[in-house]
């Protein structure tokens, strides 16, 4: 009995071993087979084990990896916990990827929050593979929202809303009370978002309750999309969401989809009774499901009016902030801002939409403001769909990319000067938007760049020409504008970590 309890034993033990070496071994082979996968990659920092470079990184990672891109140049790999990424961060190599390589890095990585917080997120155009479906929602924004005739058929919404927000302003000024200025431009263009969309206002200058409600979801989802989530790092822990990302992103994303099904439902009854169409984007959106029924329904049409109340408000409204910021800091820009708004407006009392356009100034301010504050410090993240050959390189199939378009909108091989605001780069200068100028991304490049330019363009225009031709701003509490803090946080968007505060006086001209 004990020999063969002893034997029984002995054999446990070595079939246990075999085990455990063959496990050793896997391991190692596994180890070695990533190390010579490394090799085909662009070099970059070494990490620790399991981490990677996790703790390089910090709160900031657009800083921080333009630091690390000054020492291991404009392309390098970095390890991110079990998922390897390549970096981008200089206008050349942006050029290489947008030029002769958009096809094969127009995948998208999908964050955990967007994945477990969004109902549908595979219907999302930022999320979408570049498919049928994904064409099909870029045709119905080209047809109908970002068409030059629809932008200026709808242009009087948007122009009913800035003027409620200066005579909000005007009352302001009669008291000598600071504003918000970040608060007033999110509900500003929350408004001109919704009336372009459903033809009424979702929040009121006068009460906070409705706009802070959707303020808080979408800065909710911003901030969430961006954090740096250990569950995208190290897939086992998405099950216990240890830093309750997926849980935010979920109460977030479930008013905003409550909210636009909402909207949809009433006006689908709407139609039903045989009212009057409104004519607006929602109206738009139901022919269009009509005509696409495959790649075009209900559901496509409530995830999208998510999408464009996220990309079209805390964007817009972050840029309006941060220029008025860079104006109260550079008064001779602000001068000469409003010299070519005087000479423009006088006699005429106003300017369509289409004419702000044509302002040179005003839109080098913008295109500035835009330049030394990037709103999306990184462009949503890119994706191999293929293994590429790249600069020398195999970048395998689905490798994150990261393009750093913060680092390369500040890099000194493409500007003078990057850290000044200069708006007057911009005159004598062709640049602009549509992602062809590769120093300069605010709303990235290729087959995946912004399709809300023309719509955005107007948007910060019109709130930016109004607030400074219609008021004089001074800082509150008799603060000097070099006590102005101007540290921004990170996300999605790259937001004014202290919200600016200016106290208006109705201008008398």
């Amino acid at each position: 009995m004990c020999s063969f309890y002893n034997n029984h034993q002995t054999q446990m033990e070595y079939y246990l071993g075999l085990i455990a070496s063959s496990l050793l071994f896997l391991i190692f082979v596994k180890y070695f087979l990533g190390l010579y996968a490394k090799t085909k990659l662009p070099p970059g920092p070494s990490g620790l084990l399991f981490l990677g470079n996790l703790l390089q990184i910090g709160p900031k990672p657009h800083r921080s990896l333009a630091k690390l891109a000054e020492q291991y140049g404009p392309l390098f790999t970095i390890q991110l916990g079990r998922v390897t990424n390549v970096v981008v961060s200089s206008a050349e190599m942006a050029e290489e990827v947008f030029r002769k390589h958009d096809a094969e890095f127009s995948g998208r990585s999908v964050p955990d929050a967007v994945a477990g917080g969004l109902q549908n997120h595979d219907l999302a155009l930022p999320w979408i593979s570049t498919g049928d479906q994904w064409r099909t929602i870029r045709r119905a924004l080209s047809i109908y929202l970002t068409n030059p005739k629809k932008l200026d058929k709808l242009q009087g919404l948007r122009l009913k809303v800035v003027t409620q927000m200066v005579e909000h302003v005007k009352e302001i000024s009669k008291t000598g009370q600071a504003v918000n200025i970040g608060k007033l431009a999110f509900t500003t263009a929350l408004n001109q978002m919704s009336n372009t969309c459903f033809s009424e206002d979702v929040a009121h200058f006068n009460s906070d309750q409705d706009g802070n409600e959707f303020q808080n979801a979408v800065k909710t989802i911003m901030k969430v999309d961006g954090t740096m989530n250990f569950a995208d790092y190290f897939p086992w822990l998405k099950i216990f969401d240890p830093q309750g990302i997926r849980r935010d992103a979920k109460a977030a994303y479930t008013w905003l989809d409550q909210l636009c099904e909402k909207f949809i439902n009433q006006r689908l009854r709407h139609r039903e009774s045989n009212f009057p169409p409104y004519g607006d984007l929602l109206d738009s959106f139901l022919d269009f499901r009509q005509e696409n029924l495959v790649y075009f329904d209900v559901k496509h049409i409530k995830v999208l009016l998510m999408d464009l109340f996220i990309a079209g408000t805390e964007t817009n409204s972050s840029t309006v902030e941060w220029a008025m910021t860079e104006l109260i800091l550079n008064p001779n820009t602000m001068h000469k801002l409003r010299e070519e708004l005087g000479e423009s407006i006088a006699g005429k009392g106003s300017l369509e939409e289409a004419k702000i356009l044509e302002l040179p100034y005003l839109q080098s301010v913008l295109k500035e403001t835009m330049r030394l504050h990037l709103v999306a410090p990184f462009l949503l993240p890119h994706k191999t769909v293929t293994s590429v050959k790249f600069k020398g390189y195999t970048i395998p199939k689905n490798t994150p990319i990261i393009i750093n378009a913060w680092a390369i909108a500040r890099n000194s091989g493409s500007w003078e000067n990057p850290t000044h605001f200069n708006p007057e780069r911009f005159l004598s200068s062709d640049i602009d938007y549509k992602g062809r100028y590769f120093s300069f991304l605010p709303f990235g490049s290729g087959r995946r760049i912004c399709p809300g330019i023309r719509l955005a363009e107007r948007v910060m225009s019109l709130m930016l020409m109004s607030l400074v031709a219609q008021f004089d701003w001074k800082l509150p509490n008799n603060m000097l504008p070099k006590d102005l803090d101007m540290d921004d946080t990170f996300g999605v968007t790259s937001q004014k970590a202290i919200p600016l505060l200016l106290v208006p006086s109705t201008r008398s001209n």
